[in-house]
Formats: structure tokens, C-alpha cells, sequence
């Protein structure tokens, strides 16, 4: 055990939350202790002093100071809920709930116990092409967005043949839930909130109750309209966000991951040239070799944690707005919206200021 360091717990010990543990127990301020997942036949102690629980309530039991929550949709709600009831400091991966009603109750359980951190993993936020096009935004150096175009694909959801993912009651939703949230984060991110929203959405080629396709155009308050594909029927996994600004286009393509499917990660600055009537033809390419962002989060987390500071990144307003946005989508769609009847999330919206 390191020297005053905290203790931590994972909930969820499958590829995800061993992933959690690397970068967990390389910051000098953390430490795992224990572990649960219901894949282990029995309790016990690995040979390296961890210890590790069949059912996540028997981490509360331990002496902790946070819970990471690494778990299927339908029990990352319940889960986040009972960290933060245990007073610990909760890290919940995406998506934060099945259902925007889910994520409002564990917002209203992180009101009460204000001394508690609350952090989703909307990990892309932290990678290096997604950071630098953060900061030329946010520059003004090449003027406000214009719109953004988004493809964010895989051929499948994995496992989309069977499993939790591909039924909605243990899901809340299929790719734009699983997947897609990442480049709504994003979006939003950059542009902040859309107010308008149109949609289809279908599930025609796996056929599950969970949707394989969803096509949405959105607009904000201020006139900047995002379109979004999100798919698993992409047979070459693909990312790919194009931001237009004023006077340039960014664009980021593949994205660092586990499975190192979609390309290698870049940002392409391309700066219009005025007078010119056939576009620029000079651009600037940054390739990013090795992804930090798992790191990043983790180290952000406990940084904050130990010096009492505010969740800026991936927190419980973010959290509600990204549901609430995944939900608008599927409910811009009428045949959709009919097809798996699902909440309406159309009721006066939960404010957090």
C-alpha cells in the first residue's frame, strides 16, 4: 500500500475496470484494494493482496475512499447511487444510466452529499486531437463554428449477436447509447446545447430492440447545426468529426482505442485562404502515436479529490444533458418513438445551477 493513499474499489472487473486499475494504481495518490464482478465463482485475495467479491455490495464492507463503477448500463445508476450513500467518491464509465429518469435520481442523490466528486468517463474529451481542437476553438483564432459533421461506426455492437447490449431493458439503448454518446460529448462539447433536433433512427439490419442506425441534424440556440452517423453497419470501423469555423476546418480522424481499429489519430487544420474561389489547398497534419486519456481521466480524478476542487469534465450536468440529448434523438423519430415506446423526455428539464 502506498503511503497515504486512497483506497479504491472497482465494480466491474472485466476489461474496462482492469483497464481502470493500470492507470488507478500508477498515480502516486491511488490505490486498488478491491474488486468485484460477478464472473468470479468465490471470494478472495489474488496473489498480489487484491482482494475480490462476487457482488459489488461487498465492497462496502471495505475500508474505501472510492468507488469506480464498471458495469452494464442497467446497473451503473443503482451502483453510483450506493458509492456515493457509502460516502465515496464515485467514477462511473458512460453511458451514466439507461434511462434520463435514472440519471436525474443519481443527480439527486450527488445534491445530498456535497462533499463527495462525481465523474463520468466521457473519455474521449481526453485525447490529444480532441484537447488541441478544444483550445483552437475556444481561441477564437479562426472565428466561431459553423456547423460539425460526424460518422462514429463499428460493424457491430459487441456482443450485438447476444448479451445485455443488444436488449434495451438491460441497454436503454443500442449504438447511439453505447457508442455515439462519445461523439455527442463532443459535439456538445464544442457547440454547446442543441435545441432542435431531428432524427431517424432504425434497427433494420441486426434487427435487436436496440437501434443500429441513428441519422440526426441538430441546431443550436445560436444557429450552429451538427449532423451525427451513428452506425453499426460500418464494415471499417470508422471515426471521423469535421468542425468548420469561420476561417478553417478542423478535422479529426480515427481515434486512439483497446481494439486500435479506427486509424491512426490525427488533426487536420485547414485555413481558408480568402479570394480563393477553389479552397485551400494547404493543410496542417498533427498524428497523435499513443493515447494518454485513460490516464488523463484518472490522475484529473484523483487531483481533484485530493485538492477539494469541482468536477468541470465529465460531471453530473453532463452526464443529464448528454441523456437528455441521446433520448431527443431517439424521440425525434415518430416511428421510432413508437416502435419501443420509450420516456419522453419532453417535461420541464432538471437544472443544476
Amino acid at each position: 500500500m502506498k503511503k497515504e493513499s486512497l483506497r479504491v474499489g472497482i465494480a466491474g472487473y472485466g476489461v474496462v475496470g482492469k483497464r481502470r486499475r493500470i492507470w488507478i494504481d500508477q498515480n502516486p495518490s491511488l490505490q486498488t484494494v478491491a474488486v468485484s464482478d460477478i464472473q468470479f465463482a468465490q471470494e478472495g485475495v489474488f496473489s498480489d493482496g487484491l482482494k475480490f467479491f462476487k457482488t459489488y455490495e461487498k465492497l462496502f464492507g471495505e475500508n474505501l475512499d472510492i468507488l469506480f463503477v464498471s458495469l452494464p448500463n442497467y446497473l451503473a445508476a443503482e451502483v453510483t447511487m450506493a458509492g456515493l450513500e457509502n460516502g465515496l467518491h464515485v467514477f462511473c464509465e458512460k453511458p451514466p444510466a439507461c434511462t434520463v429518469q435514472d440519471t436525474r435520481k443519481v443527480i439527486e442523490v450527488e445534491r445530498r452529499y456535497p462533499g463527495l466528486k462525481l465523474k463520468y468517463g466521457f473519455n474521449h474529451r481526453y485525447h490529444d486531437s480532441v484537447m488541441e481542437a478544444k483550445r483552437i476553438i475556444d481561441s477564437g483564432r479562426f472565428g466561431k463554428i459553423i456547423n460539425l459533421r460526424g460518422v462514429y461506426g463499428k460493424s457491430s455492437i459487441i456482443p450485438f449477436s447476444g448479451g445485455w447490449r443488444s436488449e434495451r431493458k438491460l441497454a436503454g439503448g443500442g449504438i447511439l447509447l453505447d457508442q455515439g454518446i462519445h461523439m455527442l460529448d463532443m459535439m456538445r462539447y464544442f457547440a454547446g446545447e442543441f435545441v432542435e433536433i431531428k432524427s431517424f433512427v432504425s434497427n433494420d439490419y441486426w434487427n435487436h430492440n436496440v437501434e443500429d442506425n441513428a441519422y440526426a441534424i441538430m441546431r443550436t440556440s445560436a444557429g450552429c447545426v451538427a449532423m451525427l452517423h451513428s452506425t453499426a453497419t460500418q464494415w471499417q470501423h470508422k471515426f471521423r468529426l469535421e468542425i468548420s469555423l469561420q476561417e478553417a476546418l478542423l478535422e479529426l480522424t480515427g481515434i486512439l482505442s483497446g481494439s486500435k481499429s479506427y486509424g491512426e489519430e490525427k488533426l487536420k487544420i485547414v485555413q481558408r485562404e480568402e479570394g480563393s474561389n477553389l479552397g485551400s489547398f494547404g493543410e496542417i497534419i498533427t498524428s497523435y502515436l499513443e493515447d494518454f486519456s485513460w490516464k488523463r481521466e484518472v490522475d484529473e480524478f484523483a487531483e481533484l479529490i485530493t485538492n477539494d476542487k469541482p468536477v468541470k469534465n465529465g460531471n453530473g450536468q453532463d452526464a443529464l444533458r448528454i441523456m437528455e440529448l441521446v433520448f431527443k434523438i431517439y424521440n425525434a423519430d415518430p416511428a421510432w418513438k413508437a416502435k419501443i415506446q420509450i420516456e419522453d423526455p419532453g417535461r420541464p428539464l432538471v437544472r443544476l445551477e
